[in-house]
């Protein structure tokens, strides 16, 4: 567990957001196909041994799973009645992935339709079935990433395993592009009448929620973040751990850079007390029923 790659956003810019754009394509087709589950859960995709899976998607008497497979470089259409296809991983537009999606859901006679606004972005928003601007792809720069998610996959796994309380799977959201694991406290939020529906069903309840993201143009640097929503009374003035730990009130958490966990001594131990740490400020300001919640 310590050998966490380096991966700076400068470095795999371009790729990035090619990439980003891809999994906001099969993201949608998950979504569209598959029922809501509390908290948009129905529309991450899950880490695999080889890379980001949408899980299965049950459709009429079939059912069928999306994967990109970042170790051939390809996306894996799998259907249950043996069909499968895969679309190479390389050079290529989101508009030219996109039109080979769909065209080989058609062949499945699977049948889906998309909105093909790409969401969560802070730039660059183009249909994803005309965006013949994003076409970047560096093999290596997407093995790497695919490291970090694994990696911090399995310490996510671990820190979710001590909560007793409602929690969430460990997912890669595709509109934020992003890793998060997610504690509930058990109580609902303050209503907020102003939310828009998708931010209302996300935080319908307490949370306090960890993660790691790559970063963009509004923090150009990967980071690992936790927040509390809704944010209790002096929160943001905890002791957290490690020392570079800060909190950014622009995105609204503690942040701890990429660079500081992967060079650490031991980049487990460091990012687990980032988890503890910051979750326990969440709690214990927010006034969790603990003993109830923890193993």
């Amino acid at each position: 567990m310590s050998d966490w790659p380096e991966l700076s956003l400068s470095d795999w810019r371009d790729t990035k957001n090619t990439l980003h754009r891809w999994t906001q394509v099969v993201g949608k087709i998950r979504l569209a196909l598959t029922p809501l589950v509390n908290h948009w859960w129905n529309v991450p995709l899950y880490v695999t041994g080889r890379g980001l899976t949408t899980s299965m998607i049950s459709y009429n008497d079939r059912w069928f799973d999306m994967e990109f497979d970042f170790v051939s470089h390809v996306l894996r259409v799998r259907v249950s009645d043996g069909a499968e296809h895969d679309v190479p991983l390389g050079p290529r537009s989101v508009a030219d992935l996109h039109e080979e999606v769909f065209s080989i859901l058609k062949s499945l006679r699977i049948d889906c339709r998309i909105w093909p606004m790409p969401v969560e972005l802070v730039e660059d928003v183009i249909p994803l079935d005309r965006d013949h601007q994003h076409r970047s792809y560096d093999r290596d720069a997407v093995e790497r990433f695919w490291r970090i998610v694994a990696l911090a996959d399995g310490v996510l796994t671990k820190f979710r395993a001590e909560f007793l309380g409602k929690c969430s799977p460990v997912h890669f959201f595709w509109g934020s592009f992003d890793l998060a694991v997610t504690r509930f406290s058990g109580r609902r939020a303050p209503d907020k009448p102003d939310a828009d529906p998708i931010t209302r069903e996300a935080y319908s309840h307490e949370v306090s929620s960890v993660g790691w993201w790559p970063g963009d143009s509004r923090l150009e640097q990967s980071s690992f973040y936790s927040y509390a929503a809704p944010e209790p009374e002096g929160y943001r003035d905890s002791a957290v751990l490690p020392s570079s730990t800060y909190y950014n009130a622009a995105l609204g958490g503690f942040y701890l850079p990429y660079d500081d966990v992967r060079r650490s001594d031991d980049p487990e131990k460091a990012l687990l007390d980032f988890c503890h740490s910051t979750y326990d400020a969440a709690a214990t300001k927010g006034g969790w029923d603990r003993a109830a919640l923890e193993r």
